[in-house]
């Protein structure tokens, strides 16, 4: 049972460090300076969305930089509204909607033929 137990913690936190590691360090440095892990996740709901399903959304990585500073809560139904965060620099905010964006679903090459 303590084997089972154990090994169970240990992959517990071997997949949270997994987790951790998907956020680049600088992008992580620049989202923890500005406190957006204390609700953001890369791939799960904490208090806001996950930034995966943020860039589900498709939005320019302008359109993100304004919704950092200018947030519409009625983009995210469901979420408590997040505060404008006007501290982050444009510069970064920029780097951290690249990242986002990044992390979007890949669409099926179109106009393959089958065999």
């Amino acid at each position: 049972m303590k084997k089972v137990l154990f090994s169970a913690l240990l992959l517990a936190g071997f997949v949270a460090n997994v987790q951790a590691q998907e956020i680049p360090e600088d992008i992580k440095s620049i989202l923890q300076k500005n406190t957006c892990l204390a609700c953001h996740k890369a791939d799960a709901k904490l208090v806001g969305p996950a930034y995966k399903d943020i860039a589900k959304k498709k939005y320019s990585n302008e359109k993100i930089v304004e919704l950092i500073a200018n947030p519409k809560p009625s983009n995210w139904p469901g979420y408590p509204p997040m505060a404008p965060m006007k501290n982050i620099s444009k510069d970064d905010a920029l780097k951290v909607a690249g990242w986002i964006n990044s992390l979007a679903p890949k669409s099926a090459a179109k106009g393959k033929k089958k065999a």
